[in-house]
């Protein structure tokens, strides 16, 4: 079992990779890029992030090199081998390589990177603990939609919610919440499941729309609408929501307990519906 890369059409050892300086991804954040989980040697929701990977790449008008055939074919090459039952499958394309130019390029082709590297799964503590949350104002650009590799603030939340002793940093734009800085954000009052609606602002997890049908067809309460900034410290829960997290509960929030100051039920429900989904899948 070892660490394997892909670079345009090739497999080899990661450490083999090498891509140009001149790579529009690498001096602009020209490109989009994608996370699957690999469970029990399958990758998980392969087709619901491949359409988002094409819905990026369109948003930035960059074509896509492969099928949706075409992609799963090589991913599953990827993973077997890798050796790995559980690892992780980063995919990113950017514009490919040209002299610096802020134009695109008439002649370039796209640059296709994989990594398929082992899964390290998060400490189960965590889960059951619960963790805490800081707010941040969300300074990202106007399409977060896109999954763009261009995220400095994303870095800069999450630097910041280590060096507070937070497990993450929830974005705060013009006093509504968006997202987090690599998750969605849930909220749970009276029952009912609130998340912030699908728009511009924030990226529309693969992970947060499995939870929001589960919940549904379990019987729970959702609505999609606009959460206040002050509305985080009135609720009975928050869970963060993402493909490497899954179902994460959130016991603090800018050092102020969130509802008992332990994992509430609805996401402790939610998290055990996941797990099920995801056997299943396998």
């Amino acid at each position: 079992m070892t660490d394997i890369g892909f670079l345009n059409d090739r497999f080899m050892s990661l450490e083999e990779v090498k891509i140009s300086p001149d790579d529009r991804g690498f001096q602009f954040g020209d490109g989009v890029y994608e996370v699957v989980m690999v469970y029990e040697g399958k990758p998980c929701l392969l087709q619901e992030h491949l359409a988002r990977l094409e819905h990026s790449a369109q948003g930035i008008r960059l074509t896509l090199p492969y099928t949706p055939a075409e992609w799963e074919q090589r991913i599953l090459e990827g993973v077997k081998r890798c050796g790995y039952q559980h690892c992780k499958v980063y995919i990113q394309v950017t514009r490919g390589i040209v002299p610096r130019d802020h134009l695109f390029p008439g002649q370039c082709s796209p640059t296709i990177f994989m990594s398929f590297r082992e899964m390290t799964p998060l400490d189960e503590n965590l889960r059951q603990r619960g963790v805490k949350v800081i707010t941040v104002p969300d300074i990202r650009w106007g399409r977060c939609d896109i999954k763009s590799l261009n995220l400095l603030p994303n870095v800069l939340g999450k630097q910041q919610a280590k060096e507070a002793g937070a497990f993450e940093a929830i974005f705060i734009r013009e006093g509504v919440v968006t997202e987090g800085t690599s998750c969605n954000v849930m909220i749970v009052r009276s029952g009912v499941i609130h998340t912030p609606e699908s728009n511009h602002h924030i990226l529309e997890g693969v992970t947060r729309k499995i939870l929001l049908d589960l919940a549904k067809k379990e019987g729970l309460s959702v609505c999609e609408r606009t959460i206040k900034a002050k509305e985080l410290f009135e609720v009975d829960e928050i869970f963060l929501a993402g493909t490497t997290i899954e179902v994460m509960p959130v016991v603090a929030i800018d050092e102020k307990p969130v509802g008992t100051g332990q994992p509430g039920p609805t996401s402790q429900q939610l998290s055990a519906s996941y797990q099920d989904f995801l056997s299943r899948l396998v």
